[in-house]
């Protein structure tokens, strides 16, 4: 092998080893520096974690502290509260001692008391036994009859002193009751006025001719018999001249077979088969009248909302009539009364409204179902959801049921303010004077009258008693038992005024 080969290869492992052995020394150098580097990374995170526990024991720390001072300010206001309680258990202590000792003052003063009454009784029992025998020497009685005499004047005393006082509290309440009553109610009915038409059960159908009788009673009375087997109504057919009477228990009947009377007249053919056409059309109007009727009804008396049925039933009030009132204005009329009322007394007015509205829609279909009309009412409200409380106004207006609200109650006002009113009603000559003769005949049966007299068309009645045989005492109450006889035996629109006179004359003549 040539020599500069040799050399060649011997600076090329030399070469290789101080490459391999820089490159070691160069890897632990790098070696060194991550080291290093780890450990510094290593100081830091463990400077970190300290710096992070060193805040974490101080956050802990003033916690601590801030919930020993929350727990110290509560524990004071405690504190207070505590003391505030023993203060005032103190001052009741205090309280309820100075009651004992005013207690102990009482019960002395009435220990003092008790004797001092038994030393009077005692004084008053000495008196009385002189009083008995002064009593027995002066009138030569004995004490079983001085005794009655005594107990008689001291009865007698007593009774008229409580007659009295009863007089002056009678009074002083009935002249509060009555200015407020007249007050409210004069309010009311100067508010609501009304036209008030006749009653009557039967309807008058003018004829443009007498001839038309003959017409409407037909070959052998087919056409009469046919209209009142159509209506239900009673066709009289009198000396009555140029008309026909219409006479039935059901107005709306009454009605219907006035309008188709009406319409056949006007037509001028009247046989059996056009006078069935007739009738029915006039009914289809007259249920037409009813439902609009009703509907004004219910708005005039503003009591929006009810049952079509209601209505219906409310608007064949149009053609009742009660003592020669219209029952459908005397609906109306008590409903606004009853509103009126109810405002001024606080209760429910929209309640007292409806009741007053509806307290007769009983008498709609009286004719038809069995009952009084107060109970057919308030079945047939019910029946239809209305309201309890009005329910109970329809119910209780006559008092067959106790009333026991205050629109209840004020329904019931209402109705007597509508029915009794100046003008509201009329009522025949006959049953005038009968209602009068009976007010007359309840008065003279009681002992000691000796004359009575009904005034005021039935609205007062005054009695003049024998002076002899009633006293003052007794008088008045014959006044009350008056009151209560008719209350019970009689009906009447409105009050009645019972007054009874008991006056003394002495004559003597100078001759």
């Amino acid at each position: 092998m040539p020599e500069g080969a040799v050399i060649a290869i011997g600076v090329g492992l030399l070469g290789v080893f101080w490459g391999v052995l820089g490159g070691a020394l160069l890897q632990q150098r790098i070696t060194q520096r991550r080291i290093a580097a780890s450990e510094r990374s290593a100081a830091h995170i463990l400077n970190e974690a300290e710096r992070r526990q060193k805040d974490i024991i101080l956050e802990a720390k003033e916690e601590s502290l801030r919930f020993r001072q929350q727990t110290e300010a509560e524990l004071k206001e405690r504190r207070k509260d505590v003391q505030r309680l023993e203060r005032r258990l103190i001052q009741k202590e205090e309280n309820l001692d100075r009651k004992l000792d005013s207690l102990e003052q009482r019960q002395r003063n009435l220990q003092n008391k008790e004797g001092q009454l038994d030393n009077a009784k005692d004084e008053l029992r000495e008196l009385e036994e002189q009083h008995k025998q002064e009593l027995e020497r002066i009138s030569s009685l004995t004490a079983g009859e001085a005794k009655e005499i005594l107990l008689t004047q001291v009865e007698r005393e007593i009774r008229d002193e409580s007659n009295r006082l009863l007089r002056e509290i009678e009074k002083e309440v009935k002249e509060e009751a009555d200015q407020r009553a007249r007050k409210i109610i004069a309010t009311t009915m100067q508010r609501l006025t009304s036209d008030v038409v006749s009653e009557t059960t039967t309807s008058v159908v003018p004829l443009p001719s007498e001839d038309m009788k003959g017409r409407i009673i037909g070959r052998e009375g087919r056409n009469i018999r046919s209209l009142e087997h159509a209506t239900g109504v009673d066709v009289i057919i009198d000396d009555t001249p140029d008309a026909v009477t219409l006479s039935g228990f059901d107005p709306v009947r009454r009605e219907i077979a006035r309008v188709a009377l009406t319409k056949l007249l006007h037509d001028g053919r009247i046989h059996p088969a056009r006078i069935e056409e007739t009738v029915e059309k006039a009914r289809k109007e007259v249920d037409v009248s009813i439902k609009e009727a009703g509907e004004e009804a219910a708005l005039e008396a503003s009591c929006p909302g009810l049952h079509p049925e209601i209505i219906r039933t409310l608007g064949r009030l149009k053609y009742r009539y009660s003592y020669g009132q219209n029952q459908l204005n005397h609906a109306v009329e008590t409903a606004n009364l009853a509103a009126m009322v109810a405002h001024e007394l606080g209760a429910n007015v929209e309640v007292a409204r409806r009741g007053g509205l509806l307290h007769d829609l009983g008498k709609a279909i009286d004719h038809d179902v069995e009952g009084t009309h107060a109970m057919i009412g308030a079945e047939l409200a019910r029946r239809h959801n209305v309201h309890p409380g009005v329910i109970h106004c329809i119910e209780a207006h006559h008092e067959e049921v106790e009333p026991s609200s205050a629109e209840a109650t004020i329904t019931i006002v209402a109705d007597a303010i509508s029915g009794s009113r100046p003008g509201a009603r009329r009522e025949s000559m006959d049953q005038y004077l009968k209602r009068l003769e009976a007010l007359e005949e309840v008065a003279n049966a009681f002992p000691g009258v000796d004359k009575s007299f009904a005034i005021q068309a039935g609205r007062e009645i005054r009695i003049i008693v024998r002076p002899e045989e009633i006293d003052d005492l007794g008088a008045n109450r014959m006044a009350k038992e008056i009151s209560k006889r008719i209350e019970e035996t009689l009906d009447y629109p409105g009050q009645i005024k019972i007054t009874v006179i008991r006056e003394r004359r002495s004559v003597e003549y100078a001759k």
